[in-house]
C-alpha cells in the first residue's frame, strides 16, 4: 500500500515537473519572442525617430533659410523705397525747377511781346515822322533852299544851298533822326554850329520843327556873314 502510494505520488510529482517544466518553457520561449519583438519594434522606432529628426533639422535648415531670404528682400525693399523716395523727391525738385524755367520763359516771353510792340509802334512812329518830313522835303527846298535826303542808320540829311551870295551852291548840312525815346537828334553839321545842341533841345520841348530848320538857316547864313 505504501509503496503504492509513493509510487504514484512520485508518478505524480514527476507530471507536476514535467508539466512545470513545459510550462516554464512555453513561457521562456515566449519572453524571448517578446524581447526580440521589443528589439525589432525599439529599433523600427529608432530608425522612425531618426528619420522624423532628419526632416524636423532639414524643416528648421528650410525655415532658417527662408528667414534669410525674407531679411534679404526685407533689406532689398527697403533699400527700393529709399531709392524710390529719393527719386520722387528728385522728381519735386525737377518738377519745380522745370516749373520755375517755364514761369521764366513764359514772362520773357510776355516781355519780348512787350518790347517787340514797343519797337513795332516805335518804328512805325518813327516812319511816320520821317513821312512827314519827307513830305515837307519840296516845300523846304522851294521856300529855303533845302534839301533832304534819306542816308544810313534810318537818318535825314538837311542840306541848305542859297546861302553863301558869292556861292549859290554851297551847301551847309547836318543829318537828324530819332533815338529811342523818339526824340529828335541832331548830328553832323557841317560846317559845325555849336549852337545846335541848343535848337535840339528846343524842337524836342516845342516840336516845332518849322522853326528848327528856320533857326538852323539863319545860324548858317550868319556864319557866312560874320
Amino acid at each position: 500500500m505504501v509503496e503504492d502510494e509513493l509510487a504514484l505520488f512520485d508518478k505524480s510529482i514527476n507530471e507536476f515537473w514535467n508539466k512545470f517544466k513545459s510550462t516554464v518553457s512555453d513561457t521562456s520561449c515566449q519572453m524571448v519572442g517578446l524581447r526580440d519583438a521589443y528589439k525589432d519594434s525599439i529599433k523600427a522606432f529608432a530608425e522612425k525617430l531618426s528619420v522624423k529628426l532628419k526632416e524636423e533639422e532639414r524643416m528648421v535648415e528650410m525655415f532658417l533659410e527662408y528667414q534669410n531670404q525674407i531679411c534679404r528682400q526685407n533689406k532689398l525693399i527697403q533699400e527700393k523705397k529709399e531709392n524710390l523716395l529719393k527719386l520722387i523727391a528728385e522728381v519735386k525738385d525737377k518738377k519745380q525747377e522745370v516749373e520755375a524755367l517755364t514761369a521764366t520763359i513764359q514772362d520773357l516771353k510776355e516781355e519780348y511781346a512787350r518790347k517787340k510792340e514797343t519797337i513795332s509802334t516805335a518804328k512805325k512812329a518813327n516812319e511816320e515822322r520821317l513821312k512827314r518830313l519827307q513830305k515837307s522835303a519840296d516845300l523846304y527846298k522851294d521856300r529855303l533852299g533845302l534839301e533832304i535826303r534819306k542816308i544810313y542808320g534810318d537818318k535825314l540829311q538837311f542840306i541848305f544851298t542859297d546861302i553863301d551870295p558869292k556861292h549859290p551852291d554851297r551847301p551847309f548840312m547836318f543829318s537828324l533822326g530819332l533815338n529811342e525815346a523818339r526824340d529828335y537828334e541832331v548830328s553832323d553839321s557841317a560846317p559845325y554850329l555849336e549852337c545846335l545842341a541848343e535848337f535840339q533841345e528846343n524842337v524836342r520841348q516845342t516840336n516845332n520843327f518849322s522853326a528848327f530848320l528856320a533857326n538852323v538857316r539863319k545860324a548858317f547864313t550868319a556864319m557866312v556873314y560874320n
